[in-house]
């Protein structure tokens, strides 16, 4: 799909039914979860998914404070991105329930209070960034975005192949088709916002190239990150994964041929995770 107007683009996202409906989570077979196995060592990267979905409206804020956020169309989007989100994080958390996982009912909460003091001052600083750069730091949240939601599809769909439980399977294939109609948003105006601009074109690749992290790092402990990278796309197949599903595709945004950071990031990642893991 090409679109030559954001417009175009929220025209599109806003035609895509949503996957996570009331009726199919009333649907899903809750009660045959714990008819299969699920090995325990993907626990903690379902709670790690859980916890990034649900701090989604941390994110949101930040972004609400910068011109990007103040832009009417990309505005428009993230208020239905945050609810899906939030969603996905909801769903995750009952099935882990249903898996003999339990969680406290203020588990949100908690998730929130973590978010370490650092994370804070950093989000703070690159908001007073973004809003002395202006609308040109568009183009770099958005292709930040879009790898983030690549990111975030391609480990659903590796947690989907590696776990091979058949009612999380149904659940994430929902939460992947959410997932996507994001990524396709993100990447979308990033393309554009990208073709417009020779600076905002060396200025996003730069913040990529630079201080590119997976989705959820700094906002969650490192070692969660890390266990979580090195869990899905680990060895070879998982590193092949990561370079054919996210890094050929930012490839072709405006600025980011020749891209190697997320290949790199996730192969030294998996190099250096300890092979256990235990959540406190």
């Amino acid at each position: 799909m090409t679109f030559e107007t954001k417009k175009e683009v929220l025209d599109w996202y806003e035609k895509q039914p949503r996957a996570l409906t009331d009726k199919f989570i009333s649907e899903i077979p809750w009660n045959e979860v714990k008819n299969h196995p699920l090995d325990k060592r993907f626990i903690p990267v379902l709670l790690y998914m859980r916890d990034v979905e649900t701090l989604t409206d941390l994110y949101h804020r930040e972004l609400c404070r910068t011109p990007t956020g103040k832009d009417p169309i990309i505005s428009k989007f993230m208020e239905r991105w945050g609810v899906e989100e939030i969603t996905h994080g909801e769903v995750l958390n009952r099935f882990l329930n249903e898996a003999g996982f339990e969680t406290e009912e203020t588990w949100q909460e908690q998730v929130r209070r973590t978010v370490p003091r650092i994370y804070k001052a950093n989000a703070y600083l690159l908001t007073v960034l973004a809003n002395l750069i202006g609308k040109r730091f568009t183009a770099t949240h958005m292709s930040y975005g879009a790898i983030h939601e690549m990111s975030a599809a391609q480990a659903y769909r590796r947690m989907l192949k590696l776990a091979d439980h058949p009612v999380l399977t149904h659940i994430l294939n929902a939460i992947i088709r959410e997932e996507s109609a994001h990524t396709q948003f993100y990447w979308s105006v990033a393309r554009l916002e990208l073709r417009n601009s020779t600076i905002a074109q060396r200025l996003s690749r730069f913040v990529v190239d630079y201080f590119w992290q997976p989705v959820g790092q700094g906002s969650l402990a490192k070692k969660r990150t890390h266990y979580t990278i090195g869990t899905l796309f680990g060895e070879e197949e998982g590193l092949a994964w990561v370079d054919k599903t996210i890094t050929r595709r930012v490839s072709a945004l405006p600025g980011f041929s020749g891209i190697t950071t997320i290949n790199e990031v996730t192969a030294k990642i998996s190099r250096n995770m300890r092979p256990e893991f235990e959540m406190s």
